[in-house]
């Protein structure tokens, strides 16, 4: 059972609804520690005054800010205290917006709220329902760890969530941050309404549960290969560019790939990866040890890309398959469909 990490109430009008705020995602990146090369030295990282090069204990140092080259003001952690914001235990809704008016650019973390308490439970749904049904997003303030944000409540299927948003002035203006920006596309042209029917034709429903994070699985099936002592294969390089003279051809058969099912494989620049006979060798990803699934029916092999063959190897249980290349999956595969 997950820990609150913060507990108060939220406030619209003069209603007032205890919750607990809980952390609505976790982390599953494989961390690393910092070796010396050639050894199994950890490396630490220790305070040391860059002018006498002595370590400088914890207590002896105070913030400072650089307000010419050289020249600092400093401030102590009590003085930054004194003009923290004081502990809030509210979450004070200051209006209501339509969901599409925040740019996606703004949010930063997700938490789920959830009352304080049984008897809690009707004023709570009452709002969640109410966000619901009106298709709104709250707007509030609220301070947690002597530091304010500004939120944003939102009805999920089964619990209220709470979004942390970046400031304004926080989000930086694509026009003055990106060197180069294309003009505007110029409405109704031939090649936009063949771009249209392709975002139709590959529209789809939104389930993340199946996207996976392939590069993690590669990441743990590498450390585990070199702990083998086994030969790691580079992947491919990533597809090239789409020249302009060939975009609305490009287009057109996109369109017909989507309509028909049917993956076309993609040119890739770079470097080919290596082939060799120890590109195959078995290394286990998340999920291995499972028994191999029967091959599905669908396109041919040849016609899937690199991920979709990735994953079919995945689903047979293809050992060494995050050290393959594309040529290699596909040989791999088709071996363990004669083998079926």
């Amino acid at each position: 059972m997950a820990r609150p990490v913060w507990s108060g109430v939220i406030t619209f009008g003069l209603v007032t609804v205890p919750v607990r705020m809980y952390a609505a995602t976790e982390d599953h990146t494989t961390h690393f520690h910092q070796l010396q090369r050639g050894t199994n030295d950890r490396v630490r990282n220790k305070r040391i005054n860059e002018r006498t090069g002595k370590r400088v204990e914890y207590d002896d140092i105070v913030k400072g800010y650089e307000i010419a080259e050289g020249e600092y003001v400093t401030v102590e952690p009590e003085e930054l205290a004194e003009i923290a914001p004081g502990k809030s235990q509210v979450i004070d809704v200051s209006g209501f917006v339509e969901a599409a008016e925040i740019d996606p650019v703004h949010y930063v973390r997700a938490y789920y709220l959830s009352p304080s308490g049984d008897q809690y439970g009707k004023p709570y749904e009452l709002l969640r329902a109410a966000l619901a049904e009106s298709e709104k997003t709250g707007i509030a303030t609220f301070v947690m760890h002597s530091k304010e944000y500004l939120v944003a409540l939102r009805a999920g299927e089964e619990a209220l969530t709470l979004h942390t948003l970046h400031w304004a002035d926080e989000v930086r203006d694509p026009r003055e941050e990106l060197p180069e920006l294309p003009s505007r596309e110029r409405s109704g042209s031939k090649e936009l309404k063949t771009a249209q029917q392709l975002v139709e034709s590959m529209s789809i429903p939104f389930r993340p549960e199946e996207y996976t994070d392939t590069y993690e699985d590669r990441v743990r099936a590498l450390i585990e290969a070199k702990a083998n002592g086994e030969e790691v294969t580079p992947a491919e390089g990533p597809p090239e560019a789409t020249n302009v003279v060939d975009l609305s051809e490009a287009l057109n058969r996109s369109i017909e790939r989507a309509r028909s099912g049917k993956p076309e494989p993609r040119r890739r620049s770079g470097p080919k990866a290596r082939s060799g006979s120890k590109a195959g060798a078995g290394s286990k990803g998340r999920g291995a040890g499972k028994g191999r699934s029967a091959p599905r029916k669908g396109p041919a092999l040849a016609e899937l890309s690199k991920d979709e063959l990735y994953q079919r190897a995945t689903e047979q249980g293809v050992k060494g398959r995050s050290k393959m290349s594309r040529e290699q999956l596909l040989e791999a595969l088709d071996g363990s469909r004669e083998a079926a």
